[in-house]
C-alpha cells in the first residue's frame, strides 16, 4: 500500500457531507477549505451570505465541492431548516462543526446584561441546537455520524474581559462531553476543538499590545496560531476512520497555552 493510500483511508472523506456552522469566519472557513479538500462535500453556514460565498468560491475554484447556506443558530427554526435542506440536497449529514461564535471585550462589572445574553445565545445555546438537531439526523443513519464543537482555551483559563464567551465555551465543553455518552449508542461521536490564541476578527477587541505581549509570553511556541494549523485536528477528530474511537475528547490546538505554568 503507497503512503497517499494509506492516509486516503485514514482520513480521506470522499463522498461524505460536512455541515460548517459559522464556516463564514476566518477559523471555520479554514476548517471548511479543509474539510473539502479531503474529499467532503461542505456546506458552509452561517448568517454573512458574502462572506458565506467567498468560501465556496474559494472551495470550488480549489476543485472541491461546497454550498452556502444562511443560518442563525440563535434561533432554533433556522437550524432545523438548514439541516433540512442539507439532507434534501445530499440525503444524508455525516459531520457537523459548531462554530459560531461572537464575543465582547468588557470588564465584569461593566458587563451589559443584553451582551451576556447575546454571547450565551449565540455561543451556548447555538451549539446546544446545532447539536440536537442534527444528532436526530445523524442518530437515524446506519452509520451515525461526528459532531466537532468549537470551544476555547478560556474553558479551561478564564481571561479577563471575556468573561460571558469564557463561561460560554466552559458549558461548550461540558456539553460535549454529556452528548458524548448519551449519543454514543447512537453512533454519533462528539467531540471538542479549543483553539488557543488566532488571528481572528473577535479577538482584535481584546488584542492590545500589552495584552499580546502577555499572551505570547505564556505561549511555550510564542506565536499565534494560523488558521490552517486546526485542520490535521480537524480532520482526526472527524474522520469515520483516524477518529473512530474517539469521543468525548477536548483537543486544545494553543501552542501550549493550557500546558504553561509559572
Amino acid at each position: 500500500m503507497s503512503s497517499a493510500s494509506f492516509l486516503q483511508g485514514l482520513f480521506g472523506l470522499d463522498g461524505q457531507v460536512a455541515v460548517v456552522i459559522g464556516g463564514t469566519g476566518v477559523l471555520c472557513g479554514a476548517q471548511a477549505r479543509g474539510l473539502a479538500a479531503a474529499g467532503a462535500r461542505v456546506v458552509v453556514a452561517g448568517r454573512d451570505a458574502e462572506r458565506g460565498n467567498a468560501v465556496v468560491d474559494a472551495i470550488r475554484l480549489a476543485g472541491g465541492s461546497a454550498t452556502f447556506h444562511t443560518v442563525d443558530v440563535a434561533e432554533r427554526d433556522s437550524v432545523e431548516t438548514l439541516c433540512a435542506a442539507v439532507v434534501a440536497q445530499h440525503g444524508r449529514v455525516d459531520m457537523l462543526i459548531n462554530g459560531a461564535g461572537i464575543n465582547f471585550a468588557s470588564s465584569y462589572d461593566e458587563l451589559p446584561e443584553a451582551d451576556w445574553s447575546r454571547v450565551l445565545r449565540i455561543d451556548l445555546d447555538g451549539v446546544h441546537h446545532g447539536c440536537q438537531v442534527f444528532a436526530r439526523q445523524m442518530s437515524c443513519q446506519p452509520d451515525g455520524g461526528a459532531i466537532l464543537n468549537i470551544g476555547s482555551v478560556t474553558a479551561h483559563t478564564p481571561l479577563s474581559r471575556v468573561i460571558a464567551y469564557s463561561a460560554a465555551k466552559a458549558a461548550v465543553v461540558n456539553l460535549t462531553r454529556n452528548l458524548a455518552r448519551e449519543l454514543a449508542s447512537a453512533r454519533v461521536r462528539v467531540n471538542a476543538l479549543c483553539p488557543g490564541f488566532f488571528p481572528a476578527e473577535q479577538n482584535r477587541a481584546i488584542l492590545a499590545p500589552e495584552r499580546v505581549e502577555k499572551i505570547l509570553a505564556g505561549t511555550p511556541l510564542g506565536r499565534f496560531g494560523e488558521p490552517d494549523e486546526l485542520v490535521g485536528a480537524t480532520l482526526l477528530l472527524l474522520s469515520r476512520s483516524a477518529g473512530s474511537f474517539i469521543t468525548g475528547a477536548i483537543y486544545y490546538v494553543d501552542g501550549g497555552f493550557t500546558a504553561m505554568r509559572l
